[in-house]
């Protein structure tokens, strides 16, 4: 069978080296917010150029920590695409917000800034809700429409948040997406291009402020510096505001620095095979991978689209081709988001996509042999 994300290629070339940064941690045993995490988190943030990072649990607490340390809450609006995961909207409801959908564009599946703005208008003229925040999705790892969504933001008074969980790395004319957004956050699930062995999640910053209050929101709302800390007492004992239990394990800390050492390289390999995907398969379907003038995708998946998805799917399954459906529907059309507002004209290009993408074997490591084979069973369904 072939997989779907290889991690166990990935494990054999940095095996010696991350069970010696797992051994370190084991002996120190600091478990929780060790060393390596305060390093980690410094390597993060020169990595995509920003002046800080803060790790956390996972990348659903990532979105919510801003939200939080912004004070959005009821009557408050969080604009979003639907063609999403659900953690993109859920932490609008977590706070007291609501989300309002967001169609995206046909090409790259990254939030459309004309829509988005006819929707932060419609909002404004019912009155009922205020808009406050922008959420773009780096979806399938390639970076959003930044220029513009600044633009936007800033002209409407919102801030913007890159989720970039699939993205991390990515970039847009030789930038990464913070040097647009208030925030970028990133997931570490182990699916993702830069994923650690369980959960966790990290906030990249330019704001210190920011970051304090976050750090606070992370650790039960403990105090801070501004928040006038009492000498001789440890700061978690001493709450400012309500808060969460949102720190990074020690280990996925010291695993994520052996990854990220070689993530640039990766990144160019992943490049590779979409490559060779767009080559070998621009002509059985419907649509390929189309990347944002001047971006550089992750890959986090790669996605094509396919009149007959469900009929691909099942001969791909039966010459035991892994696939994926990111994703089959969008949150406006469940149930839990259902009843939340939709920019004008509803979500047509949403719910088009949902019914035609199916995602292919891909990771840095996918051999050209294995690769062909995947390729000629695509081109091999007459569906």
């Amino acid at each position: 069978m072939i997989p779907f994300i290889d991690l166990a290629a990935q494990k054999k070339r940095l095996g010696p080296r991350i069970d010696a940064a797992i051994a370190k941690v084991l002996a120190h045993g600091a478990f929780v917010m060790g060393p390596e995490v305060r390093e980690l988190e410094a390597r993060l943030a020169a990595f995509c150029g920003a002046r800080l990072a803060l790790s956390c649990a996972n990348g659903t607490d990532a979105l919510a920590l801003p939200l939080m340390a912004w004070d959005i809450g009821p009557g408050d609006a969080i604009f979003c695409p639907s063609f999403t995961f659900a953690a993109t909207p859920e932490v609008a409801p977590w706070v007291g917000a609501e989300p309002v959908f967001v169609d995206i564009r046909p090409d790259t599946y990254t939030i459309d800034p004309d829509h988005l703005e006819a929707a932060i208008e419609a909002v404004q003229v019912e009155g009922r809700l205020r808009p406050r925040v922008v959420i773009a999705v780096d979806l399938f790892g390639q970076p959003a429409d930044y220029p513009r969504l600044l633009e936007i933001c800033r002209r409407h008074g919102l801030k913007l948040i890159a989720d970039s969980a699939q993205g991390f790395g990515c970039t847009l004319n030789g930038r990464h997406p913070i040097a647009w957004a208030d925030v970028v956050t990133t997931s570490f699930f182990p699916a993702k291009p830069l994923g650690a062995y369980g959960d966790g999640g990290a906030v990249l910053i330019n704001d210190p402020d920011l970051w304090e209050r976050m750090d606070s929101l992370r650790v039960h709302g403990k105090a801070t510096p501004s928040d006038g800390m009492i000498p001789g007492h440890d700061p978690k004992y001493l709450n400012a505001r309500v808060g969460m239990n949102s720190r990074l394990d020690t280990i996925q800390a010291a695993i994520l620095l052996e990854k990220l050492a070689i993530f640039e390289e990766e990144i160019v390999a992943r490049q590779i095979v979409a490559d060779r995907y767009g080559e070998g398969l621009g002509e059985v379907c419907l649509r390929t991978p189309s990347v944002i003038p001047g971006g550089q995708s992750t890959w986090a998946q790669y996605v094509v689209e396919h009149r007959d998805r469900d009929g691909l799917a099942a001969h791909l399954k039966a010459a035991e081709v892994p696939t994926a459906i990111y994703y089959p529907v969008p949150m406006h059309r469940q149930k839990p988001y259902a009843h939340y507002p939709q920019g004008p004209g509803g979500l047509p290009v949403s719910e088009a996509k949902a019914r035609q993408v199916i995602a292919l074997p891909m990771h840095a490591y996918l051999k050209p042999k294995v690769q062909d084979d995947v390729i000629e069973a695509v081109r091999g369904f007459n569906g």
